[in-house]
């Protein structure tokens, strides 16, 4: 009986697998590439941006 769920378990994940590969075209997955890079980008900018603005704020705080 477990053999049997070992190889139901491998054949429904085995088959999604296989479905799932076929179905994803190589425009999904430079856009995919493009849009993973402009994220991170964005997030570095905002996150310099941000530790830019507290960190000025901060040191004025300081001064004063």
């Amino acid at each position: 009986m477990a053999n049997n769920d070992i190889q139901l378990r491998y054949g429904i994940v085995g088959g999604t697998f296989l479905s799932t590969i076929f179905n994803i075209s190589l425009h999904d997955v430079v856009f995919t590439v493009v849009m993973a890079v402009i994220g991170a980008v964005v997030s570095f900018f905002v996150s310099y941006v941000l530790r830019k603005l507290f960190s000025d704020s901060n040191s004025s705080k300081n001064k004063s």
